[in-house]
């Protein structure tokens, strides 16, 4: 059993950044940039694939990845990777002990350290939970590639940096998983930290940031979006009261929730 790491990034002119988020296990990289092209090169006992793109967008550059990986025959446990997530020296060990531990489980979900999250999710490793999921990021993520594909599972490119709605779809994919009746279980062992480095994506609590979270509350949660919605304004209210209002934090929640609803069905 091996470990393939899935890494998007951008503009990249190299692949020294396999080194330098410390990747010590094969890896498949996808460089959102200005041409396309392939390399593909063995070094330091590691397969790396570097599939340059001019196509824009987190999740569709995860798919790629996916893709790629497949077609590549690379091995079938993946874990989700950004630019600034820097491994532990023996992250792939610890991955690889992880599903051996837990042969039936299609996801694992590990603890990445980052400012706004310094202990795991969950205690003891055991069942992710649904309020656990929404707690997720995706280089947290680990699977099993065939997995995913039997159950026709993949990143919905509606989400993410770059894409139309800014934000979830990590979380989305951990519901849709758990929907699908995959077995998605928490590992609460630390495997990287991210490096200190100021959000691309995050420009303050706007309309447009709470259209996005309005949307990806609905697809994850269909008509019981009104619920999450509701309970994120109410509880979140101290962090974004300097940039929005309450209520009209809450009227664009759902007016991303009806957009999205609508593009879902077309």
């Amino acid at each position: 059993m091996g470990v393939c790491v899935l890494l998007s990034a951008m503009h990249l002119t190299d692949l020294s950044i396999v080194d330098e988020l410390n990747i010590r296990s094969d890896a498949v990289i996808i460089n959102q940039c200005d041409r396309d092209d392939i390399l593909k090169t063995d070094e330091n006992g590691r397969r790396l694939l570097l599939f340059s793109t001019k196509e824009r967008g987190l999740s569709r550059s995860r798919n790629e990845a996916l893709r790629q990986a497949r077609s590549g025959s690379f091995d079938d446990i993946c874990i989700f990777c950004d630019n600034d997530c820097v491994y532990e020296d023996s992250a792939a060990t610890l991955i690889e002990e992880a599903f051996e531990r837990n042969p039936l489980a299609d996801i694992l979900v590990f603890f990445i350290r980052r400012p706004e999250r310094q202990a795991p999710v969950q205690k003891k490793e055991g069942p992710l939970s649904y309020v656990g999921a929404m707690k997720i990021f995706s280089p947290e993520i680990a699977f099993r590639r065939s997995s995913l594909l039997k159950n026709g599972l993949s990143m919905d490119e509606n989400f993410g940096a770059g894409a139309r709605y800014m934000m979830g779809e990590e979380n989305i994919f951990l519901f849709e998983a758990k929907k699908r009746g995959m077995k998605v279980m928490y590992v609460p062992v630390q495997i990287a930290h991210l490096k200190d480095n100021e959000s691309t994506w995050f420009k303050g609590y706007t309309d447009d940031y709470f259209r996005s979270r309005g949307a990806g509350y609905r697809a994850m949660a269909g008509r019981l979006s009104f619920l999450l919605i509701w309970q994120f304004a109410v509880r979140k209210h101290s962090l974004y009261k300097g940039d929005n209002g309450f209520f009209n934090a809450v009227r664009m929640m759902n007016a991303g929730a009806r957009e999205y609803e609508d593009i879902r069905d077309r």
